[in-house]
């Protein structure tokens, strides 16, 4: 009986497990945009709805016509959402939820970051444009430099956050006995040699100095005679 109600609580446990035990968190933007990619290739957050406005119908349009599915979301984020500024990593878990091979695109009025989805297709890591610039011309600029080729493996969007980069730290020389003494014996030969060189231009002067007052001395006494 017990090792039956371990089963139980086990299946429950599995049927009730949030989304994100497949990578994909429970977040309402990507509930919402998967829901609406059901019957349309783009969802536009109430906030954004103005960067739209009339254009809804060709901004589909333009999707449905493209070479390979492209899904879009026009949503809010950045680093204060679960993504924490991976717009990347949003980008993958809305085409990991959605469930279908494309492009996927997330807008929010200044930048469209994209990521291709089991599909043989390249597409920029992300575009920019001026705020002035409406959700057509933005998507415009981004497809025109998406590449459909089968050279590009149809791989699946990334879903796991990026590693954190490794902080570079100077490593400090271990003090050793044997390296200090080798570094003094070291300073010592070098002050030897230095010192030597010293020593044999001043002897050098000297010896100089002396023989030009032999030679002084000698014209002197030959004067006299």
């Amino acid at each position: 009986m017990r090792r039956l109600v371990l089963l139980l609580l086990t299946c429950v446990f599995f049927v009730g497990m949030p989304l994100n035990a497949w990578g994909v968190p429970t977040d309402p933007r990507i509930t919402a945009a998967v829901e609406t990619w059901e019957y349309k290739p783009l969802y536009v957050d109430p906030q954004y709805s103005s960067l739209v406005g009339s254009q809804q119908a060709q901004v589909i349009h333009r999707l449905r016509t493209f070479g390979v599915p492209v899904y879009v979301a026009a949503i809010p984020t950045g680093t204060w959402f679960q993504e924490k500024g991976d717009t990347e990593l949003l980008a993958g878990w809305l085409a990991a939820a959605n469930g279908k091979a494309g492009i996927y695109l997330v807008m929010d009025g200044s930048s469209t970051t994209g990521v291709a989805h089991k599909v043989n297709a390249w597409g920029p890591r992300d575009t920019w444009a001026g705020a002035d610039k409406s959700l057509d011309d933005q998507l415009v600029t981004y497809l025109d430099r998406v590449k459909v080729d089968d050279k590009y493996e149809a791989e699946p969007a990334r879903t796991e956050p990026l590693p954190p980069i490794p902080e570079r730290t100077s490593s400090r020389e271990r003090f050793t006995v044997g390296k200090a003494i080798s570094n003094g014996v070291g300073g010592g030969v070098l002050g030897l040699v230095g010192g030597a060189i010293l020593a044999a231009g001043v002897l050098g002067v000297a010896a100089l100095v002396a023989v030009l007052g032999v030679a002084v001395a000698a014209r002197r006494g030959g004067g006299r005679l």
